[in-house]
């Protein structure tokens, strides 16, 4: 019988899908409008879709954002991805590791990933509450490129097991400091505001990922799971700050670690978005977990491919070559996001 943090981790996928069926996301990237170029002065076949950074060399912008893994029905999950990630050249980052670190079961949850894809950038996943032992355990259990460590206060909180101490700063520093692979910081889905970003940059951290509000919403998933009384936390269900949102407040640091982004992105339009708001890479989760449960493998390669074949149309249409030419890109802002921008003055 799998452990207890194993079923959550079936709870967390079946309860995520039944999300995505009930409620289809609405990318808070709607709200920002790029402005045509009518001579593009451009060639489809110029586009360079390379992410130029040392340590995230992928060829395409987007990748696998973490999602599963630590159950038997995740791994197979997780065995799937990678084999997307496998045929597509995708970067894959796997879901939270903890649950592998108390139950030697569900490793083999998380290692078929780079089974599978032995060659391919692969990402390891942990929470901002352990140490820098755990950190390093996680990374060589998957022979990752690169960790993730995620903070996730608000799900904590919904969460009728979750953590009620947020004490995680030191503790970032030491993994930043001491593991030895680059590592993200990244948000599970209610974002970041400048400040939190300034002080992640302050103790050395290197890459931020925003994880904005607008896609998988956790304290939804949680009040699900915890059945005594569904939505009793449904004032906390629009808590923090959008994709759009968080990207705003990062664009208005002028020291700043390197951004990346997730959160409600649906479409190769939403990437192009994110990073001409100065997203560097781009996750998807909930949207490639819908298609990968419902079309398998080969359809999820299938929509992976024709988000590369069409984000290399997009910038030939904004008449770009590169995600350097992406920053120049003038946009305007919906009144919603224009407000929220004015007030908090990020000009």
């Amino acid at each position: 019988m799998e452990s207890a943090h194993a079923h959550r981790k079936d709870e967390h996928l079946s309860v995520a899908e039944l999300e995505m069926r009930q409620r289809p996301y609405n990318s808070s990237l709607n709200g920002v409008r790029l402005l045509h170029n009518a001579l593009p002065e451009s060639r489809v076949a110029d586009v360079d879709l390379t992410v130029h950074d040392k340590n995230f060399p992928f060829t395409t912008p987007f990748y696998i954002e973490a999602m599963t893994g630590g159950s038997q029905k995740t791994g197979r999950i997780n065995a799937k991805l990678a084999e997307v990630a496998k045929e597509t050249g995708l970067a894959m980052a796997v879901g939270s590791q903890s649950v592998a670190l108390k139950d030697t079961e569900a490793i083999a949850t998380f290692t078929i990933a780079r089974d599978i894809n032995p060659d391919g950038f692969m990402i390891a996943n942990i929470g901002a509450g352990h140490p820098v032992q755990h950190a390093q355990t996680v990374v060589d259990m998957i022979g990752a490129n690169a960790l993730e460590v995620h903070v996730n206060a608000a799900q904590e909180i919904v969460m009728a097991e979750g953590d009620r101490e947020f004490m995680w700063l030191d503790n970032l520093a030491d993994i930043v400091a001491k593991v030895a692979v680059p590592v993200i910081v990244k948000e599970v889905g209610f974002g970041m505001r400048q400040e939190t970003i300034a002080t992640l940059h302050a103790i050395g951290v290197q890459y931020v990922n925003i994880g904005g509000r607008s896609g998988t919403n956790f304290a939804r998933i949680e009040d699900r799971r915890n059945r005594t009384d569904d939505n009793q936390h449904a004032y906390l269900y629009d808590w923090g700050q959008t994709t759009a949102e968080s990207l705003l407040e990062a664009k208005a640091l002028t020291e700043k670690p390197t951004i990346f982004a997730t959160g409600g992105i649906q479409t190769p339009l939403d990437v192009v978005k994110a990073q001409v708001l100065g997203a560097k890479a781009v996750g998807v989760a909930g949207h490639f977990l819908h298609t990968v449960m419902n079309e398998d493998t080969s359809g999820l390669i299938t929509e992976v491919t024709r988000w590369q074949n069409h984000l290399a149309k997009i910038y030939a249409l904004l008449g770009v070559r590169s995600q350097a030419e992406l920053l120049q890109v003038p946009y305007l802002l919906d009144p919603e996001l224009l407000n929220y921008a004015n007030q908090r003055e990020l000009h």
